[in-house]
C-alpha cells in the first residue's frame, strides 16, 4: 500500500515545496556531529552545524541576521552555516547522511521530510520543550509522522496568478478575479498577446508539480484512489495537458524557450511584456523591487474545480547530534521567535509559520501586490502531489516527459501513454 501522511484533519492535504530558493552557499566545515564543552567562563559552549537552501542567494543575510540575534542571546553557541542552492542541495546532504556525518540541524521540504523521517535520521522534539501551540498547525503537522514531532515549519508560501494591470488596461480588459477559470485566463492572455509580436499573455511552468496541480483543477490525479496504481493517460489529464501545451504550441499566449531566448520567465514579467504569470508569493520582493508598472494578485483560476499549491519547509535535528538540546533551542527561535519571523516578513520572505495575528496583520497590510488576502483565500483549494518511496524518481520520469510533450516531440496522449508505461515498469507502489 502506497503511503501518504495526512497533513490536516477534515482531509486537507500540506503540499510542500521544493521552491523558493536561491542558488550559492556559503563556506563552512562539514564535521561530523558536534558536543558540548566548557568554555573559559565555565558555562557549556555548543557548535551547531547547519545545513539549509531556503535561506540562500539574496535570502541568506536575512537568514544570517536571524542568526546573529539567536547568539547576541546564547554567546556560547557558535553557529557554522552551510547553504546550498536547492538544485545542490539534498544530493549533499544525502552524502553527508551516508557518510555519518550529517549536519546538527538541517533543513527539509515535505517530500525528502518522508524519507528521512522514515530511515531514522531525526530526533523526536518531543519532550524538548518546544511550544508548538504558536505554529501555523497546518505547517506543523506536515513535520510530524505516527504521532511525533519531528521537525519545525520555517515559513509557508503558495502559489497565486501575479498579472500586470497596465497590460490589462492597455489591452482594455478587466483585471481577473478569484472566479476566474481556465477559459476566461486564456481569453484575456490571447487579447494580450495580440497587443504585440514581444509580449507574451501567460505563462505557466509545464513542470512536475504545475501539472499535478492543474491536473486537479480539471478533477484528475496521478494515482487511483486507494494509491494502487497509475492514471495519467486518462481523458482528464489527457486534457489537462493539451490545455499546457497548446498555451506555447497552438496559441503562442505562452513563450517557447526558443522566443524566450534564455531569459527567465521572472525577468519576463519585470520587463513588461507578460500579462500573466503563475507563481509563488516568494516572488513578490523580486517583483517589488523591480517591476515599475502596476501589478497585483488573485487566487489562481481553475477549472472544474479550484486547486492550489501550499509550501512548507522545516528545521530538523540530525537523530546522531550531540547538540540535540541546544539544537531544538535554536531551530526553535529562527523560526518562531518575535524578533526571527519580524525580519523574514521585513524580507517579504515568505510567510512566518506562526499564530500571531500582528505578524499576520502586518502581513497582508504590505503593498504591493494591493490584494495580498488572495494568499490566504487560496488555502481554501490546498491539493498535495502523491508522496512515495521513489518520489525523486516519479519526479524525474514525469518531468522528462512534460518536456517532450512541451517540445513537441510527442503530443498530450502519447506522452502520458509512455508516461504510464515507464511509471508501471520503473515505480513500485506497493513499497
Amino acid at each position: 500500500m502506497k503511503k501518504i501522511i495526512a497533513l490536516f484533519s477534515a482531509g486537507i492535504m500540506v503540499f510542500s515545496l521544493m521552491a523558493c530558493s536561491g542558488g550559492g552557499g556559503s563556506a563552512s566545515n562539514d564535521s561530523a556531529p558536534n558536543s558540548t564543552s566548557a568554555g573559559d567562563s565555565g558555562a557549556q559552549s555548543a557548535a551547531i552545524n547547519f545545513d539549509q537552501f531556503s535561506g540562500s542567494g539574496d535570502n541568506e543575510k536575512f537568514l544570517i541576521e536571524m542568526i546573529d540575534r539567536y547568539k547576541d542571546q546564547n554567546p556560547h553557541v557558535d553557529i557554522k552555516l552551510q547553504s546550498y542552492g536547492y538544485d545542490d542541495y539534498f544530493t549533499q546532504l544525502s552524502a553527508k547522511v551516508a557518510a555519518g556525518r550529517a549536519p546538527d540541524v538541517f533543513e527539509l521540504n515535505y517530500e525528502n521530510f518522508v524519507a528521512y523521517a522514515g530511515n531514522g535520521s531525526l530526533k523526536s522534539l518531543d519532550g524538548t520543550g518546544i511550544d508548538t501551540s504558536v505554529y501555523n498547525d497546518m505547517a506543523l503537522k506536515a513535520f510530524s509522522k505516527d504521532g511525533v514531532q519531528l521537525g519545525v515549519p520555517n515559513s509557508f508560501s503558495n502559489v497565486i496568478l501575479i498579472y500586470n494591470k497596465e497590460l490589462f488596461d492597455r489591452a482594455g480588459i478587466a483585471y481577473p478575479t478569484n472566479d476566474w477559470k481556465w477559459a476566461d485566463a486564456m481569453a484575456a492572455a490571447e487579447t494580450i498577446r495580440a497587443l504585440d509580436d514581444n509580449i507574451y499573455g501567460y505563462f505557466h511552468p509545464l513542470s512536475f508539480h504545475e501539472f499535478y496541480k492543474t491536473v486537479a483543477q480539471n478533477d484528475g490525479g496521478f494515482l487511483s484512489a486507494d494509491g494502487s496504481s497509475f492514471t495519467f493517460n486518462t481523458p482528464q489529464n489527457i486534457e489537462t495537458l493539451t490545455y499546457m501545451v497548446d498555451m506555447q504550441l497552438k496559441t503562442n499566449v505562452m513563450p517557447t524557450e526558443a522566443q524566450l531566448g534564455g531569459m527567465g520567465d521572472w525577468d519576463l514579467f519585470k520587463s513588461g511584456r507578460l500579462g500573466m504569470i503563475i507563481n509563488g508569493i516568494w516572488a513578490f520582493p523580486d517583483f517589488t523591487r523591480d517591476c515599475d508598472f502596476e501589478w497585483d494578485i488573485v487566487v489562481e483560476p481553475g477549472n472544474i474545480r479550484k486547486a492550489t499549491h501550499f509550501f512548507s519547509n522545516g528545521y530538523v535535528v540530525g537523530n546522531e547530534s550531540g547538540v540535540a538540546e541546544e539544537a531544538a533551542k535554536f531551530i526553535t527561535f529562527i523560526s518562531s521567535n518575535p524578533e526571527a519571523t519580524q525580519i523574514r516578513l521585513d524580507a517579504a520572505w515568505e510567510l512566518p509559520p506562526v499564530n500571531d495575528d500582528s505578524i499576520i496583520s502586518q502581513y497582508k497590510a504590505k503593498t504591493p501586490p494591493a490584494n495580498r488576502e488572495a494568499v490566504f483565500q487560496s488555502l481554501d483549494y490546498l491539493v498535495t502531489p502523491p508522496v512515495i518511496s521513489q518520489f525523486a524518481e516519479l519526479q524525474d520520469i514525469v518531468g522528462r516527459h512534460l518536456s517532450d510533450a512541451a517540445n513537441g516531440i510527442m503530443t498530450p496522449e502519447e506522452c502520458l501513454e509512455s508516461l504510464q508505461a515507464e511509471c508501471e515498469s520503473r515505480i513500485d507502489l506497493s513499497k
